[in-house]
C-alpha cells in the first residue's frame, strides 16, 4: 500500500440550527473580539442574523466586513486583513459562500503573520501562524471549510492558490438551515461543483488515497441523491441536509486527492467573465468527462453504480459510459445551463481561455490524461454551443 498523508478540520458541528451554537465554540477558543467576514447578500438576506444575536447576547464584541466579492480579489482580502488588525480582532468567523470562506481563511492567516499575499501564493508556503478561525458554509458546494485552500483573483484576472495546512479552520460549523433559501439554480451548480470535487478526488492522478477514495463515494451518493430533490424543493431539510454533508466529505476529499482539469478549465471563465464558480465548472463538465473516459475508464466504471445502480452489472466500458450519461443527466434534470455561450464567452474568447487554462499547472497535472493548450481549445470549443451536454 501507497503511504499518505490525510489532513482535515479537526472539528465539525452538523447539525440545523447549529450557528446558534457559535458562542459556545467561540467561548472555547477564548475569543472575546471577533471579525464576521461575509457579503452584503448573505448578511442582507439574514443568515447571519441568529449568530450575531447570539454571540452579542453572550457580551463577544463584532465587528463585520461585508464586502466579501465573488472569486476575491486580492484587494478585498488585504483590506479585510487590515481592518483585522487595526480593530485587535482575536477570531475570524466566516458565514457564507466559498468566496467569503477562502477571504477568512487568508484573513485570519494575514493578520496574525503580517506576510504579504503575494509571498505565499502555492503550495505549502504559508508556514506562519494565524488567528483562530470557524467557518460556517451557507451553499453546499464548495467544501471550503474542510479545505486547506484559498483561491484569490489576481490584479491581473488570473486564479491562484494559497495552499496550506494552516488554513484549515478550528472549527467547520454546518448548519442545514442556512441553505434552505438557495434558489435551484445556485443549489443545481454549487451541487454539480461538489460532485466534480468528489469525481475529481476519485480520478486524482496524484495523491489518491483509500480515505479520500471513500469519502469521495458517499460524497457521490450524498449528492446525486439529493440534488434533484433539493432543487425542486428548496424548503426539503433531509435533502438540503445531504447536500451540505455530502459537499463537506468532497471537501475533505479533495483536500488530500486534488483536483484537475475541470477546474483547471473552469477557472478562467470565473476569473475573465465572473461567472459564479460552481458554473464554471458545470459548463465544462462533461467535455472533460469525455476527454478523460479512455484514460479513468476503470475508476469512472467503479463509481457508475453510485448514480445508477443497473450499471453494476455492465461490462467495464459501457459502465464508464453510463456513468458520463448519469452525470449529463442529473445536469439536465437541474436545469443548469449546457453552454458557454449563455454566460458570454465567444468564438473569439477560446483562445485567451485555453492560454490561460494552461497556467493551472498545480491542477492540470492531476489529470488522469494530458491535457495540452489543445486540448484545452477543443473541450472550449465544444462547450460554447452546449453540444456535448446535448449530445448525452
Amino acid at each position: 500500500m501507497k503511504p499518505f498523508t490525510f489532513q482535515t478540520t479537526p472539528n465539525v458541528l452538523f447539525e440545523a440550527g447549529a450557528s446558534k451554537k457559535l458562542p459556545e465554540i467561540v467561548a472555547g477558543l477564548k475569543a472575546k473580539r471577533v471579525l464576521l467576514v461575509t457579503d452584503r447578500g448573505v448578511r442582507d438576506a439574514g443568515l447571519t442574523a441568529a449568530a450575531e444575536t447570539a454571540l452579542a447576547g453572550a457580551g463577544v464584541q463584532i465587528d463585520v466586513y461585508d464586502d466579501v466579492k465573488a472569486d476575491p480579489p486580492a484587494g478585498i482580502i488585504e483590506a479585510a486583513a487590515a481592518k483585522a488588525r487595526e480593530a485587535g480582532t482575536d477570531l475570524v468567523l466566516s458565514i457564507g459562500g466559498g468566496s467569503a470562506l477562502d477571504t477568512a481563511k487568508l484573513v485570519a492567516y494575514l493578520a496574525k503573520s503580517d506576510e504579504r499575499l503575494d509571498d505565499i501564493y502555492g503550495v505549502g508556503l504559508a508556514l506562519g501562524e494565524r488567528l483562530p478561525l470557524i467557518l460556517v458554509p451557507t451553499t453546499a458546494g464548495t467544501g471550503s471549510e474542510v479545505t486547506p485552500i484559498s483561491i484569490v483573483t489576481t490584479p491581473t484576472t488570473e486564479k491562484k492558490g494559497v495552499v496550506s495546512h494552516k488554513l484549515l479552520p478550528d472549527w467547520a460549523v454546518l448548519d442545514p438551515e442556512l441553505t434552505l433559501g438557495l434558489p435551484a439554480h445556485v443549489t443545481a451548480a454549487t451541487g454539480i461543483d461538489a460532485m466534480v470535487h468528489a469525481i475529481e478526488a476519485f480520478t486524482s492522478k496524484n495523491k489518491k488515497n483509500p480515505i479520500s477514495d471513500q469519502l469521495a463515494k458517499q460524497a457521490l451518493a450524498l449528492l446525486s441523491g439529493h440534488i434533484r430533490t433539493a432543487c425542486s424543493e428548496p424548503k426539503n431539510l433531509e435533502a438540503r441536509s445531504g447536500m451540505l454533508l455530502g459537499s463537506m466529505l468532497a471537501g475533505m476529499a479533495f483536500a488530500n486527492a486534488p483536483v484537475a482539469a475541470v477546474h483547471a478549465l473552469a477557472y478562467p471563465i470565473g476569473a475573465i467573465f465572473h461567472v459564479p464558480h460552481g458554473l464554471s465548472n458545470a459548463l465544462v463538465l462533461m467535455g472533460v468527462m469525455r476527454f478523460n473516459l479512455s484514460h479513468a475508464q476503470g475508476l469512472y466504471a467503479e463509481l457508475a453504480p453510485i448514480l445508477d445502480p443497473e450499471a453494476i452489472n455492465l461490462p467495464e466500458d459501457a459502465a464508464a459510459a453510463r456513468f458520463v450519461e448519469s452525470l449529463a443527466a442529473i445536469c439536465r434534470d437541474c436545469k443548469v445551463p449546457s453552454s458557454l455561450a449563455e454566460v458570454g464567452v465567444k468564438q473569439d474568447d477560446l483562445e485567451r481561455l485555453a492560454t490561460d487554462a494552461m497556467k493551472q499547472t498545480r491542477l492540470l497535472v492531476n489529470n488522469p490524461r494530458e491535457v495540452t493548450h489543445q486540448d484545452a481549445y477543443a473541450i472550449y470549443a465544444e462547450a460554447l454551443d452546449g453540444k456535448v451536454q446535448q449530445a448525452a
